[in-house]
C-alpha cells in the first residue's frame, strides 16, 4: 500500500479485489489543492512525483506550474521541479522492482492492465476534460485520445496470455529446443505533451507487459493529466516501483533520464519528440549499446490525383493540416495537388480555410481547434512561420496570432485569454524551399503543385522525413504505385494523414524514426529480448553441427534416360 512521503497527503492506491470496493474516486479524494482565485473557479492541485509508491516533492522543492493554454489565467496546478537525485530515485525504485514484477506470471500483470483500462472507462469523462483544460484540444479529441488509451489497455490484457515462445526441433536426439521473450529490465518513458494520455500508454502498457518497470518523466506541459494517469495505474494493482512518475523540463529531468544510459542504470529509452533531441538520445544509447524507441517528427505528403473525389480529398486535406492546430507528428505537412485540378481544389479548400472555426472546446461547441499546446509551442511556431515566409512561397491566408485586432471570422472567445493561432495556407512551394522540408508545427500547410504521378511521388518522397503519408485517388494502379514507391512508415488511401488504430504499428523511416514501432504486437520486440534455451536430455556432451549424423544418398537403380 503506498503512502505520502513527508509533508504531502496521506493517500492509499488501492489495489486487486479492493478495485470492487472503491470508495474513493482516483481523480479528487487525497489531492490537495492549493490556494488560488482562477477565473473559472476550478481548483489547482498540489502535483507530485510517484517514486516507489509515494508521493514527494523535488528535492531542492523547486516547482513549476501548469496553466491552461486557452486562459493562461488558469492554474491546473504545481509540481516538481525534478533533480538529478529525484530521478536516481526513481530509477534506483525501478530497477528494486524489477526481479519480482519479471517474475510475476505474464496472464496477472495483463489482468493488471485490463483493470487499468476498466478504470480509464470509468473516469473517461473527467480525464477527456482534464486533458482539454491542460492542453487545449478539442473535447472530440481528447474523447479519442483517452479511448486509444482504453484500446491499449484491452488489447494488451489478452496479449498477457500470449506472450508466446516457440518450441524448436533440435537437429540431435534425446534434445529440446525453446525460445522465450524476456523482459529489458528499466524503461525510460519520455513523451510529448500533444498525446499525454495515448503515447505514454502505447509506450508503458507494453513495456509492463513484457516484465519491464518504468521511469516515466511526464511532458511538462501536461502534468496533471500524467499525475492522473498515474494514480489510476497504481489504483488498478500495479505494484510500487514498477511505474515510476518524475515531473520537469526536458532539459532538466528528461535530460537526467537520458544521462543515466551512460552510468548503467537503464536498459532502454523510449522516446517522442523531435528529431535532433532523438538523435541525440540514440548517439546515447548507441554508445551504451542500449536500445531506444525514437518517434520523431514528420513533414507528411498528401497527394491528390484528378481522379480523386475532390470534396473527400478537401476534407482529407484540411483535417490533416489543421486540426489539432496542425500540433500531430501526422499532421499533413506537403498539400501535393496535381495541376489538372489545382484551381478546383484549391476554391474548395480555401472555402472550408476561411470558414474555421477556432476556439475553447470546453466553452464554445463545434470548434475545428483550439489554443497552441502552451506558449513556448506558440513561440516556436512563430519562428517556424517566420521560415515559411522567408523561403519564398506565396503568403495566401493567416496572420500569425489571434489577438483582439487580428481574429478570423469564426473565432470564438477573447483571444487575449490564450494562445491562438490563424491557420495558415502558403502556396507555390517547390522543391527548393527550406518550408518544403522542414516540420512547421502548428496550423500551417505548404501546398505544392505536381505534373503527373511520378512527379507527386518524387514530391513525396523528397523531404527528410518518413512518418505518415496519404494519397486521394480513385485509380487502382495509382494507388499501388503509390504505397509502393513512397518512403514512409504509414500510408493512407483516400484517408488523411493523421489517424492510426491501437492495434496498427506506429513510426517511421528516415528523419521520422528509428525503425522501432509502436502499438500492436510489433511493439513488443521493442521491449524483449529473445531467449534460446537448449535442454540436453540425452546424458552426454552432444555438439550442434558437428555430431549430427551424415545421411548417406544411395544412388537409384533407375535409367532415367529410358523414362524420358
Amino acid at each position: 500500500m503506498a503512502k505520502a512521503h513527508g509533508n504531502s497527503p496521506s493517500i492509499t492506491f488501492k489495489r486487486g479485489a479492493k478495485l470492487a470496493k472503491r470508495m474513493v474516486h482516483v481523480l479528487e479524494t487525497g489531492l490537495e489543492y492549493m490556494e488560488n482565485s482562477n477565473p473559472n473557479g476550478k481548483p489547482a492541485v498540489r502535483g507530485y512525483n510517484i517514486i516507489n509508491g509515494q508521493l514527494t516533492l523535488a528535492s531542492d522543492n523547486s516547482t513549476f506550474r501548469s496553466t491552461n493554454p486557452a486562459l493562461l489565467a488558469d492554474c491546473l496546478g504545481e509540481f516538481p521541479l525534478s533533480t538529478r537525485e529525484d530521478v536516481r530515485n526513481a530509477l534506483n525504485a525501478a530497477h528494486e522492482a524489477f526481479s519480482a514484477w519479471a517474475a510475476t506470471p505474464a496472464p496477472t500483470r495483463g489482468q493488471i492492465i485490463g483493470n487499468m483500462g476498466r478504470l480509464l472507462m470509468e473516469h473517461k469523462e473527467a480525464l477527456v476534460a482534464l486533458e482539454t483544460r491542460e492542453i487545449g484540444k478539442t473535447l472530440k479529441e481528447s474523447g479519442g485520445e483517452i479511448q486509444e488509451a482504453i484500446d491499449t489497455c484491452l488489447f494488451f490484457q489478452s496479449e498477457g496470455r500470449r506472450l508466446y515462445g516457440q518450441t524448436v526441433n533440435s537437429e540431435l536426439p534425446n534434445k529440446e529446443l525453446f525460445t522465450y521473450r524476456r523482459p529489458l529490465g528499466v524503461c525510460g518513458i519520455i513523451n510529448a505533451c500533444n498525446f499525454p494520455s495515448a503515447v505514454p500508454f502505447w509506450k508503458m502498457i507494453p513495456a509492463i507487459m513484457c516484465g519491464n518497470t518504468c521511469v516515466w518523466k511526464s511532458p511538462q506541459d501536461a502534468p496533471l493529466l500524467s499525475f492522473a494517469l498515474a494514480r489510476i495505474m497504481h489504483q488498478a494493482g500495479i505494484p510500487d516501483g514498477v511505474i515510476n512518475l518524475v515531473h520537469g523540463k526536458g532539459s532538466g529531468a528528461g535530460q537526467y533520464l537520458v544521462d543515466a544510459v551512460d552510468e548503467g542504470l537503464v536498459n532502454k529509452i523510449s522516446f517522442t519528440g523531435s528529431t535532433g533531441v532523438g538523435k541525440m538520445i540514440g548517439e546515447v544509447c548507441g554508445r551504451n549499446l542500449v536500445s531506444c524507441s525514437l518517434e520523431l517528427g514528420g513533414k507528411n505528403p498528401l497527394v491528390v490525383m484528378p481522379s480523386a473525389d475532390l470534396n473527400n480529398a478537401v476534407e482529407g486535406a484540411y483535417w490533416g493540416a489543421f486540426g489539432t492546430a496542425g500540433q500531430r507528428c501526422t499532421s499533413l505537412g506537403n498539400l501535393i495537388v496535381h495541376e489538372d485540378i489545382y484551381d478546383a481544389f484549391m476554391e474548395k479548400f480555401m472555402e472550408k480555410v476561411k470558414s474555421t472555426r477556432i476556439g475553447d472546446s470546453l466553452v464554445h461547441k463545434n470548434v475545428l481547434y483550439g489554443p497552441m499546446l502552451s506558449e513556448k509551442y506558440a513561440k516556436d511556431f512563430m519562428v517556424g512561420l517566420e521560415m515559411a515566409k522567408a523561403s519564398g512561397a506565396t503568403h495566401l491566408w493567416g496572420e500569425g496570432p489571434i489577438t483582439a485586432q487580428s481574429a478570423p471570422e469564426n473565432f470564438l472567445g477573447n483571444a487575449s485569454d490564450g494562445v491562438f493561432m490563424w491557420p495558415h495556407v502558403f502556396v507555390d512551394v517547390t522543391e527548393d524551399m527550406e518550408c518544403f522540408h522542414e516540420e512547421i508545427f502548428g496550423p500551417l500547410v505548404t501546398i505544392v503543385k505536381a505534373t503527373d504521378f511520378d512527379h507527386a511521388l518524387h514530391l513525396a518522397n523528397a523531404s527528410p522525413y518518413g512518418l505518415s503519408s496519404a494519397i486521394y485517388t480513385n485509380d487502382r494502379l495509382e494507388a499501388y504505385r503509390y504505397k509502393t514507391g513512397i518512403k514512409a512508415g504509414m500510408t493512407s488511401i483516400n484517408n488523411s494523414t493523421s489517424g492510426a488504430e491501437a492495434h496498427l504499428p506506429f513510426g517511421g523511416v528516415k528523419g521520422s524514426g528509428n525503425g522501432t514501432r509502436e502499438s500492436g504486437i510489433w511493439v513488443i520486440e521493442a521491449y524483449s529480448y529473445w531467449h534460446a534455451v537448449n535442454d540436453e536430455l540425452s546424458g552426454k556432451l552432444q555438439l550442434a553441427q558437428m555430431d549430427v549424423d551424415e545421411i548417406e544418398m544411395v544412388e537409384a537403380e533407375v535409367n532415367w534416360s529410358e523414362l524420358a
